[in-house]
């Protein structure tokens, strides 16, 4: 069930909030949005919960009036840790079970994505550790990507016997080359920050601690821009490849449906899961 959104206000004037969710921050100040992963003990790990929030928020952010440029980071030391693989250990091996849940899992996805595809102002990363799984994918949908030195980037699919999801089968190979794409999308290659920013994945590798002096005060400075200005622009640079996109998702949904009520996709999951407890 979505958490309600509370609005609380201080110094109006300068148009601030703080909007309350379970599993992300969010805070509008001065026209930018900033949407925080906060399941720091988890890695930042998307469980449903956090797939509906930022997908809840993505919308009231599109529509928000106040809402100028948003960007998404993560608390603690990851950016985020892809999905988080405990769903699985909850589902039995009952087909009927796990078609059930597969069907579930999908639709979320495709809405997850199509949130990043139809957002139409100005969507900023901010990686702030590694972005593993569903953490790297969502990069390719952004306008602007930064990154701490201490960032990673890993689409571990095929080490899971999972499938590309939210676009990289398309985004990847056109912002990194087919060479390198298919060695993340396909090997599960690791790229550093510094790899992903020599390849077009990131916009800019920052000093981890710099971060905060170097990178939001960037940021702020793009949320002061006209805003139907950006909007506008954006739709003239990214409106042309919408439709493929959407197409694209429920493509890569279709797929991981089937993945999803495999043994093979149980197994390594409980193989992963086994592992951490080590």
């Amino acid at each position: 069930m979505m958490s309600s959104v509370i609005f609380r206000c201080s110094r109006l004037a300068q148009h601030r909030f703080q909007h309350s969710y379970s599993t992300i921050s969010v805070t509008v100040d001065k026209g930018l949005r900033v949407i925080t992963l906060q399941r720091p003990d988890k890695f930042n790990a998307f469980n449903n919960e956090m797939y509906n929030e930022v997908l809840e928020d993505l919308h009231a952010a599109a529509e928000d009036d106040q809402t100028v440029v948003a960007a998404i980071t993560g608390a603690g030391k990851y950016f985020s840790s892809g999905n988080d693989l405990n769903s699985f250990a909850a589902v039995s091996q009952d087909l009927e079970e796990r078609k059930e849940f597969s069907k579930i899992k999908g639709q979320r996805l495709i809405k997850f994505v199509d949130a990043f595809i139809e957002f139409p102002k100005p969507l900023i990363g901010v990686v702030n550790g590694p972005a593993i799984g569903i953490g790297c994918t969502i990069l390719g949908l952004l306008d602007v990507v930064y990154a701490s030195e201490r960032a990673t980037f890993h689409i571990p699919f095929t080490a899971l016997a999972l499938t590309p999801e939210a676009c990289s089968s398309y985004t990847f190979p056109k912002i990194l080359g087919p060479a390198t794409a298919n060695e993340m999308l396909l090997f599960n290659r690791k790229l550093t920050a510094t790899e992903a920013a020599d390849r077009g994945l990131v916009t800019a590798e920052f000093p981890h601690d710099a971060m905060d002096k170097e990178i939001w005060p960037k940021i702020a400075k793009f949320a002061q821009l006209p805003k139907n200005s950006l909007i506008y622009s954006k739709a003239l640079v990214r409106g042309g490849e919408k439709e493929l996109l959407r197409d694209l998702n429920r493509k890569e949904s279709e797929r991981l449906q089937e993945r999803w009520i495999s043994d093979e996709v149980f197994n390594e999951a409980a193989k992963f899961l086994r592992s951490r407890k080590k």
